[in-house]
């Protein structure tokens, strides 16, 4: 069995409401899916016995801030039977929470505990959602497009209290707006 026969035999058999998008190459099948039903495909996806990929790689987020669903959910799967992978993405926005996928992949709770640490995509139920790459007490979500690039707080080691200090960011400049336009340009149409 390869690529060609489990993307075929996936778009016929799974339930089309279940699935927006499947595209194919040939380093592995991508499937587009909608944030209700990501564990029932997933679920398909490991169980059957054409598919049978029972190896979660990884789960990791993307963000598009033009987007109305901004967050991307990607769910990189390997079938070491059929020496197949598979990528399953769906969308989510800062409200919409994601079926925790822990109880089919136990490897998913990291990965889901990162994706909510990074971009703040949450998964109902999930049963150990904390931080795991950022302190506790950290605010925001780093790999956000939006997030500034400096932090909301400075952490740093001062010598005379001999302890680490966290206080909040001052910006020493203020906003400037920047002419990228030419001087020697000429700005009106008339080039002589």
């Amino acid at each position: 069995m390869d690529n060609q026969f489990i993307f075929k035999y996936s778009w016929e058999t799974l339930p089309k409401k279940w699935v927006k998008k499947i595209e194919k190459s040939e380093h592995g099948n991508r499937s587009d899916t909608n944030t209700d039903y990501p564990f029932k495909l997933l679920c398909f996806l490991k169980l059957h016995t054409y598919t049978r990929f029972q190896v979660l790689i990884d789960i990791c987020g993307v963000d598009y801030p033009s987007r109305k669903r901004r967050f991307e959910v990607v769910y990189n799967l390997l079938s070491t039977r059929y020496n197949s992978r598979i990528r399953v993405q769906t969308c989510a926005d800062e409200v919409t929470r994601i079926s925790p996928v822990v109880s089919l992949f136990p490897s998913a709770g990291r990965w889901e505990r990162e994706v909510w640490d990074m971009f703040g995509v949450s998964s109902i139920n999930h049963p150990d959602l904390r931080r795991i790459l950022t302190d506790y007490g950290f605010e925001g979500h780093p790999l956000r497009k939006d997030f500034p690039l400096s932090g909301y707080v400075e952490v740093r080691y001062d010598d005379p209290e001999k302890r680490v200090v966290s206080e909040p960011i001052e910006m020493t400049q203020e906003f400037r707006y920047f002419d990228f336009a030419s001087p020697w340009e000429q700005r009106n149409g008339n080039e002589g």
